[in-house]
Formats: structure tokens, sequence, C-alpha cells
């Protein structure tokens, strides 16, 4: 089976394509100093754009893994998923509460998707 890296690093890949299976890096916000739903909105976009690239969209997304820095955060983070989701494909979905890596960051995704 062919391993293709999309966009790699020095020290990670954006997204690792094994076959038919597409394994994101973890997804980011770029706005540090937005709340919840603004980091959100990135986080997700961040998806969009990754798997844009590789011709699917969000119904190719099996799993999500979500981090919160606050699981406060959770309502707010979830309004934004509910509007973002395909209701047809929704995928698999855990969320915990962690520390991130940047101060001010409050979430952070890793989504494996099928293509």
């Amino acid at each position: 089976m062919t391993v293709h890296r999309h966009n790699p690093g020095p020290r990670m890949s954006q997204a690792v394509r094994v076959g038919d299976i597409v394994f994101l890096a973890g997804q980011i916000p770029q706005d540090l100093s937005g709340d919840i739903t603004t980091q959100t909105r990135e986080v997700l976009a961040g998806i969009d754009r990754v798997m844009a690239e590789f011709g699917g969209s969000k119904s190719n997304v099996v799993s999500v893994q979500v981090w919160l820095s606050d699981m406060a955060d959770f309502q707010g983070m979830n309004a934004v998923w509910d509007e973002w989701l395909d209701k047809d494909n929704p995928p698999a979905r855990a969320t915990g509460g962690v520390a991130l890596a940047r101060p001010g960051m409050r979430v952070e995704m890793i989504a494996t998707a099928h293509l």
C-alpha cells in the first residue's frame, strides 16, 4: 500500500494518506485571542481545507478527537460543530479536556477520513 505524506515538514505532515484512509494532523486555530466559537470555526475550516485538497469533504470524515483546554467550552464548541456537521454522515467522536500546546489555544481536533 502506498503512503503519501501531504505537506511534510521537519516535525510532521499536515496529513498522511494510506490507501483510502487519510489521517489529519491536529487542526488548530490561528486566532488564539478568539473565543471558543471563533476557534472552533477555524479548526473545522482547516479540516474542510485539508479534505478538499484530497478531493474529499467533511462527509468523508469517519472519526474526530476533540481536545478542549477547558471543558466549560464544550457547549460552545458543540454549537459550532452542530452547524458544520453533515447530519447524514456524522463521524465517531470523542472529546476530552487537555493542556494544549500554546497559551490561548482553546481547541484542537484530529480527524481520520475514508476517501
